[in-house]
This record gives C-alpha cells, structure tokens and sequence, in this order.
C-alpha cells in the first residue's frame, strides 16, 4: 500500500486552523447538505457517529434533524472538541467500534486523506448494524484544480521542475466502486461543484490554511515556493481564472455518498434470466410495434 499522506502533518494542520480563525465555509455547506439528506430518509438513527468532522458541525447539524439518538465524535485528537464534550480519539484511518455497533457512520471531508481507503471503507461497513446507513462527503476530482494547474505551469517555467502541490482527489466513479467493494448495498454517489470567488490567489491560499487544507503529502517539497514563483503563479490565476469584476475563481467539487449495511429486508435486483416477460413483449404491450 502506497503512503501519500503524512496523518500527523493533517493532525497538525487542522489543529493549527482551530487555533486561529477557521474557515469553515465548506463544512458548513457539507453539514447542510447531509443533514438535509438524513432528514428525508422515514427513520430513527439510534446510535450515530461522526467520523472526524474535524469542527463538529456536521454533527449540531445531524443533531438539528431530531432523526438520531445519541451522537458519538470520533477525532483524531482531543482538542478538535467543543468545551465540556467527550471524544473518541483514533487515528483517521482506524474505525473503533464494535461490529455491528452503530446504525450511522457519517464521514465528512475526511476520507480523501486516507491512504488505504478501501480498508476504511470495509470498517465502516463492518461497524454498522445491518441495515445501518453510511454517509460521506468526499471532495472529488475537480476540486482546486485551478489551483493545481497555474502552481505547476508557474514553478515549471522558473524552476524548470514542479512539486505536487494540491493533493489527488478521487473521481466519483472510484468512491462508487470502493462502496461496491467495501460490501454495500444500494449504494449511490452524486457530485455538487461550488465556486467560491477570492480577490486574490493569495486569499484563496489563506482561506485553505485556515480549513486546515494545507498540503500534507508525504511526498511533498520540503522547500517552501518562492516569492517569485508565487507571484507568476497569482498572475496565471488572475489571467485564466478570473472574472470580469476581476475576481477569480477556485473550485470545490464535493462527492456525496451513502451505502446501506446489507440487510435481508432490502429490494434487491432480479436474477439474469428470472424475467417473466420478454423485452420485446413489453414493448408491444406498451404501443411498441
């Protein structure tokens, strides 16, 4: 197994971003729209965890619902809690629960920096009571990629040489088939995109800071960008990437998912071969010539 990120840089990261003025623009949308999702579902969540939410507003946000009972954080380390709130601290790629312990796992904005992936995914699924719900909010492919081509064409150019710089972000296709193999049932994944303009390049870069997004591949630069190449890189931006009021744009491309515990209560699809009306038949019934 590949190691790309370096978990105790995110740890490092994220609490850096608490500790100043968090910009938790993103989470909150992410929080919305998974408590929206949760809302619609005819059922009562009597055991939940939130995986590392990193601020906890997925969770308040969860809790608004009034569709869950009791709500478990688990984060990677214990001062991401509120004042007077209880967490489970594990590491991000572990899952500490019992099997079939919980009947909500919900993961936001996590499980990109997971180097084995598919084993978290299988934990998850193993935690979960049959007929439990996963949800996750998983930022996919798209994401900063302005970001990602003006720091590569800017460093190329006055180095000759470029360093990753923005992290891979996976495609919705890949987090759909690592539902499939993670032993799911009727899984579903569906991608928002949001624009969020910034005056500058360099506000944009302040702002993934202060979201605790800060580069932590492992195989990262250790020597930070130059004046010069950040400059060239903010006028790149400006000149592909900007509006006409002059602000530019960076993108954020989120990838929702949910996955169902397997349960013999679920539809499941027909057998091949288990039909009883031919496909031309059903046309004919239907005006069909």
């Amino acid at each position: 197994m590949e190691t790309l990120f370096d978990h105790g840089l995110i740890d490092a990261n994220r609490r850096r971003a608490l500790a100043g003025a968090p910009a938790d623009f993103l989470l909150e949308i992410v929080a919305d729209e998974l408590s929206e999702r949760l809302a619609a579902i005819e059922r009562r969540f009597e055991r939940a965890v939130e995986l590392h939410g990193h601020t906890g507003a997925v969770a308040r946000a969860l809790r608004e619902t009034g569709k869950i009972g009791a709500l478990e954080r688990i984060e990677s380390d214990p001062r991401f809690a509120a004042p007077g709130e209880t967490l489970t601290v594990s590491p991000l790629e572990t899952v500490p629960l019992e099997p079939q312990s919980v009947n909500l796992i919900v993961s936001p904005l996590s499980l990109h920096l997971t180097n084995d992936t598919p084993g978290v995914f299988v934990q998850i699924r193993r935690a979960l009571q049959p007929d439990g719900l996963f949800l996750a909010a998983i930022p996919g492919g798209g994401t900063l990629q302005e970001l990602r081509e003006v720091l590569l064409a800017a460093e190329s150019e006055l180095t000759g040489g470029a360093s990753p710089r923005v992290i891979p972000f996976p495609d919705v296709r890949d987090v759909g088939a690592l539902l499939q193999r993670g032993g799911f049932a009727l899984p579903v994944t569906d991608r928002e995109t949001y624009t969020v303009r910034y005056d500058t390049l360099f506000a944009l870069m302040r702002d993934l800071r202060a979201m605790g997004m800060a580069n932590p591949l492992r195989g990262r630069s250790r020597r930070p960008l130059s004046r010069s190449v950040l400059m060239r890189a903010a006028e790149l931006y400006a000149e592909r990437f900007s509006d006409p009021d002059g602000r530019v744009r960076a993108t954020f491309s989120i990838i929702y998912v949910s996955g169902w515990a397997p349960h013999e209560s679920q539809q499941k699809p027909l057998k091949p071969g288990s039909a009883r009306m031919r496909l031309a038949d059903a046309l004919k019934s239907t005006g069909g010539e």
